[in-house]
C-alpha cells in the first residue's frame, strides 16, 4: 500500500488529527507521523470491506465513509510510538480495531432501535435489522483475517476482546441482579464495552512496534481506564451540555431509558428530589419532561459524584503513564487524560 503523497492530501490529514477530540499534539513531527499512518489506514479500512456483493459492499462501507474521530485506531499508532517499528503491522492492527467498532456499532443500532449514526442515516433505517446484524458480523470477520496475519498471541487477544464486547453487552442488557450496586455494574458494564477495545488497541501498537513489555502492559491499563473515562464524560456531556455544543438533542439517554451514572449517583442520594425518581423510572419520549430531568439532573448530587469519579479515572490513567519513558508520545497520552476532565465542563 502506498503513503498518501505529500502537499494538500497529507497537510489536510495533518489538520484533521490537529482537531481530534482529545488529542492535542504539540510536537510536529509526531503529529505528521502519525496523520501520514492514519490516512493509510483510512486506505486499508476502505479496501479491507469491499465485497464483489453490492449490498454488502454498500451496507459495509456506510458507517467507515460516515467518518468518526478514529480514535481508536488512533491510539494505536500513538502507542506504537513507544516502540523501535512503526510499519505495515501497526497499520494493520489500527485497521483491525477500528474495524470492531464499527461492527460494534451496526449491533447497537439494532439493539437500540437507532434511526441515525455519526449524522448520517442508520444501517438499521437505511435497509433493514437483517442487513445491519449481517454488516456487523462481516465486519468483526475482516477483523479477525486482519489479525491472523499479526500472529497467534494478537489473534487470542482480539477473541478475549470480542468476549468481553460480549459479555458487557449482555450484562448491559439483563441488568444489575439482586443485591448488586448499580454502580458497581455499571461502571463493569462500560469497562467491559468500551475500555476493553481500547485496552487492546493499546495494547497492540506496544506489541506491534516491539515495545518492552511493561510498556505494552501500561498502555493496555491505559487504555481500560481511558474508555471507561471517556464514556463517563459523555455521560455527563448528555446532561449537562446545550444542544448547540453537542450537536444532537440532548438527553438521548433519558429518551432511550438508558440509566448513565449522573442518573445512578442521583437515585442512590435520598435527599434527592422524588420527582426525579419518577421521571427516571422509564424513557422519556416528551421534549417538555425531558428537560424538566435534565434541570433537576444538573441540580442534584449525581451530576457532581459523576465528574468525581471521572477525575478519579482520570488521575489513575495519568498515573499509569508513569512507567512509559518522557516524550512527545506520553505529553499526547496526557493530554487525552486531562482532556476526558476538561471537556465535561
Amino acid at each position: 500500500m502506498s503513503s498518501p503523497p505529500p502537499g494538500p492530501a497529507r497537510d489536510g490529514a495533518v489538520e484533521d488529527l490537529r482537531a481530534t477530540v482529545g488529542l492535542p499534539i504539540e510536537d510536529e513531527q509526531l503529529l505528521r507521523s502519525i496523520a501520514g499512518d492514519l490516512a493509510e489506514v483510512e486506505v486499508l479500512l476502505r479496501d479491507v470491506v469491499k465485497s464483489d456483493v453490492p449490498a454488502v459492499h454498500d451496507a459495509a462501507l456506510h458507517l467507515v465513509e460516515a467518518g468518526g474521530k478514529r480514535f481508536r485506531p488512533l491510539f494505536t499508532l500513538l502507542s506504537a510510538q513507544f516502540g523501535p517499528k512503526q510499519g505495515e503491522q501497526v497499520r494493520i492492527a489500527a485497521a483491525a480495531v477500528e474495524l470492531v467498532h464499527l461492527a460494534t456499532l451496526y449491533h447497537d443500532d439494532v439493539m437500540d432501535e437507532a434511526t441515525m449514526r455519526r449524522g448520517a442515516e442508520s444501517v438499521n433505517a437505511r435497509w433493514d435489522n437483517t442487513v445491519a446484524i449481517l454488516t456487523g458480523d462481516f465486519l468483526f470477520a475482516h477483523a479477525s483475517r486482519l489479525v491472523a496475519d499479526l500472529g497467534t498471541d494478537a489473534a487470542r487477544i482480539i477473541a478475549e476482546t470480542f468476549g468481553e464486547l460480549v459479555t458487557g453487552q449482555m450484562r448491559e442488557t439483563v441488568g444489575p441482579g439482586a443485591g448488586d450496586d448499580p454502580v458497581e455494574h455499571y461502571l463493569t458494564v462500560i469497562g467491559q464495552k468500551t475500555g476493553s477495545l481500547i485496552a487492546t488497541a493499546g495494547r497492540f501498537g506496544g506489541m506491534m512496534s516491539g515495545a518492552d513489555e511493561e510498556h505494552v502492559q501500561a498502555l493496555r491499563r491505559f487504555g481500560d481506564i481511558v474508555g471507561t473515562a471517556f464514556q463517563i464524560s459523555d455521560d455527563i456531556i448528555d446532561i449537562a451540555s446545550p444542544s448547540v455544543e453537542l450537536g444532537k438533542a440532548q438527553g438521548t439517554d433519558l429518551r432511550e431509558g438508558v440509566r448513565t451514572l449522573p442518573m445512578l449517583y442521583a437515585l442512590a442520594d435520598p435527599g434527592t428530589d422524588p420527582r426525579l425518581s419518577d421521571l427516571l423510572s422509564g424513557p422519556i419520549t416528551e421534549d417538555a419532561l425531558v428537560e424538566e430531568a435534565l434541570g433537576l439532573l444538573r441540580r442534584s448530587s449525581g451530576l457532581e459524584r459523576a465528574r468525581v469519579t471521572l477525575s478519579d479515572y482520570a488521575s489513575r490513567a495519568r498515573g499509569e503513564l508513569a512507567a512509559l519513558p518522557a516524550s512527545p508520545a506520553r505529553d499526547a497520552c496526557e493530554s487525552v487524560a486531562d482532556y476526558m476532565v476538561a471537556r465535561t465542563f
